[in-house]
């Protein structure tokens, strides 16, 4: 059983920074892991995948440029570096982990998800 937990979050201003970690339980060195978020309203929506190697790496084009995902085999970590922040961010941010997604973007395509931490950006 893998158990994530996200943290990182908090509120900036518009061109602001934040780096997201999600912390796991469990061997995820073999994990398909990703970012989503989800805005109130909206449906959940991928924002950046990596493979179990850390290559390669995926983006949506809405961050490509300003976020970078990473892992950290050494201590189970997953992170997310997310530059000049905008408005349009702000969303619950989720972490997710799968075995092989058939889509790097389909949330059913992974199988266990964090709680969430809250990405609120200012303008």
């Amino acid at each position: 059983q893998v158990q994530l937990v996200e943290s990182g979050g908090g509120s900036v201003q518009a061109g602001g920074s934040l780096r997201l970690s999600c912390s796991a339980s469990g061997y995820l060195a073999s994990y398909f892991m990703g970012w989503f978020r989800q805005a109130p309203g909206t449906e959940r929506e991928a924002v950046a995948a990596i493979y179990p190697r850390g290559n390669p790496r995926y983006y949506a084009g809405s961050v490509s440029g300003r976020f970078t995902i990473s892992r950290d085999a050494s201590d189970n970590t997953l992170y997310l570096q997310m530059n000049n922040l905008k408005p349009e961010d702000t969303a619950m941010y989720y972490c997710a982990a799968g075995r092989s997604p058939s889509r790097w973007s389909a949330p059913h395509d992974y199988t266990y998800w964090g709680q969430g931490t809250q990405v609120t950006v200012s303008s």
